[in-house]
């Protein structure tokens, strides 16, 4: 991640036609300081607005504009199916990074809807492969009912580390994002990540005819999709509810 403002630069110095960003808030504002002038394209999972990616979302001024994919805006609902999908769950540990613009924002929403629902949550931090491994480690002691990881990209990149801990000590493991569940966690619920790329795809071909990022509003995903992984259900033994199948919109086999 230290090395995203030197990657922006050498776009910069390549003077490349639009810049497109993934992995959230980190590389949109290294972009970001990196030009005023080059337009870019981000993919978030908050409001852009909050974060100084842009003006307004109908309005972007300046040179970004893009997709946010509202994954952050989405705790409480996940909340709300781990608690269907495990009606006897109660100590629930929520997976953050510290280092990411979404913690303090997971954190809060998993607090008030947890007490909502009846979960007690606990927040534990996770920044690097070791500290996955150590989280883990104490998880086969402390035995959480199930494991909610914050909205990251480094979860999903670290999604087969994630999913092999998960399935060595048998414990549910539910995120916002189908990457991690089709290696093995239980349940996803939020955007798919394709469509927004294929969103962005869009606005730099507009972009790349002339538009500008200014006038291209910031486009808010308001379809969400809830995947399960009935295989890892059979594995742990848990028998998934007839409501939450007929919901689903993919079941992994």
């Amino acid at each position: 991640m230290d090395r995203l403002p030197d990657l922006a630069a050498q776009l910069v110095r390549r003077q490349v036609a639009v810049i497109v960003t993934a992995g959230g808030f980190a590389t949109a504002l290294a972009a970001k300081d990196a030009t005023t002038t080059i337009p870019i394209v981000f993919g978030v999972s908050d409001d852009p607005v909050k974060h100084g990616l842009v003006a307004s979302l109908a309005r972007p001024g300046g040179n970004l504009t893009g997709v946010n994919l509202l994954s952050t805006e989405l705790t409480a609902k996940r909340l709300e199916l781990l608690r269907e999908m495990l009606p006897r769950a109660s100590r629930i540990t929520v997976l953050v990074n510290p280092a990411s613009v979404y913690t303090q924002t997971t954190v809060r929403e998993v607090d008030a809807a947890g007490r909502a629902i009846g979960f007690q949550t606990q927040i534990v931090n996770a920044g690097t492969s070791r500290a996955i491994d150590t989280v883990f480690a104490a998880f086969a002691r402390e035995r959480p009912d199930a494991v909610f990881l914050g909205q990251d990209a480094f979860f999903n990149g670290r999604r087969l580390q994630l999913a092999n801990w998960a399935a060595r000590h048998a414990l549910p493991m539910t995120s916002g994002s189908r990457d991690i569940c089709e290696v093995g966690g239980l349940m996803s619920y939020g955007s798919n990540i394709v469509d927004s790329y294929r969103q962005e795809g869009v606005y730099v071909g507009r972009i790349l005819k002339g538009a500008k990022p200014a006038d291209l509003p910031v486009e808010q995903f308001a379809k969400f999709e809830l995947v399960i992984n009935a295989q890892t259900a059979r594995m742990f033994g848990l028998e998934i509810p007839s409501t939450l199948l007929a919901r689903a919109d993919e079941v992994i086999e």
